[in-house]
């Protein structure tokens, strides 16, 4: 049997056993997927055991403290600075980033575009990829973020210029107002346990077009309810969790993946979610 995993400290309760099990279930693979989790001081040890899996993910603090034990990186992870996929050949390691595929996908299935006025909250590591990819697709983007990351923010608009040609606005993010298009949270407000913050006041989400938030625990966090309430189109992170993960499979096997078979599978693990929710 072929061994996959997650790499990363801490994992917690992590989905994605469940979503890469259920996703070699559809592929007809006999196929393990484990959590391996290990303090970042033994990476360099722990490198002969990831060299023995057939594939593996990577979160946090991993994305980038691998970055030079590979052996080559895509376009993609070259671009974002970031691997989040890495496949094995011959004990050598071959790094890709399928966060953003899994950003992009999550839009497509839901009608949403990176087009006209984007506004990205937060500069974190997951708000520099959505602002660049929302410029490289030619979008009007604004970087808010708090005063503490505002050098942050400088230094992605400064990378997109540099990199893309394109311009990026940074602005503090408590000074947000007026129109801002497709408003994405790439901010940890109003990930469980903190369910009742919100990244922008709701006066921000009534100028916002349409909403994306990348958390999702909880499934429906204080910004998406605001959004629905209002009236606006509004997508969790729990289609680009099971999104980038189909597209590992992708690169790992080939194998393409249709909008209604992960549409289904963002179902059931929503459900998985909720009963977690449920049991306290």
């Amino acid at each position: 049997m072929l061994h996959y995993a997650l790499i990363g400290h801490p994992l917690g309760h992590s989905l994605s056993p469940q979503i890469h099990r259920r996703l070699f279930q559809l592929e007809g693979m006999e196929a393990d997927y484990l959590l391996d989790d290990f303090p970042p001081q033994e990476l360099e040890a722990h490198l002969p055991i990831l060299r023995r899996y057939a594939a593996f993910n990577i979160t946090i603090p991993y994305k980038t403290a691998l970055l030079d034990r590979l052996a080559g990186i895509s376009e993609n992870a070259r671009l974002y600075g970031s691997v989040n996929a890495v496949q094995v050949k011959d004990g050598r390691l071959y790094g890709d980033n399928t966060d953003c595929t899994g950003f992009l996908r999550t839009l497509e299935s839901a009608g949403l575009a990176l087009r006209g006025p984007v506004c990205v909250a937060g500069a974190g590591g997951v708000g520099r990829m959505f602002a660049l990819e929302a410029a490289r697709q030619g979008a009007q983007v604004t970087l808010a973020a708090r005063a503490s990351s505002l050098d942050k923010a400088r230094q992605v608009a400064a990378e997109a210029r540099e990199k893309l040609g394109a311009e990026i606005a940074v602005r503090p993010l408590e000074t947000l107002a007026g129109p801002v298009g497709l408003l994405i949270n790439a901010t940890p407000a109003g990930m469980y346990p903190r369910v009742d913050a919100a990244p922008v006041p709701r006066a921000v989400v009534e100028e916002a077009s349409a909403v994306f938030d990348c958390i999702y625990n909880p499934s429906q966090t204080l910004l998406l309810q605001w959004a629905r309430e209002l009236g606006k189109p509004a997508v969790g992170g729990m289609g680009m969790l099971v999104w980038q993960a189909a597209a590992a499979h992708e690169l790992w096997h080939g194998t393409r993946f249709s909008h209604r078979v992960v549409g289904q599978l963002i179902q059931e693990m929503e459900a998985v979610l909720a009963e977690r929710e449920a049991q306290g």
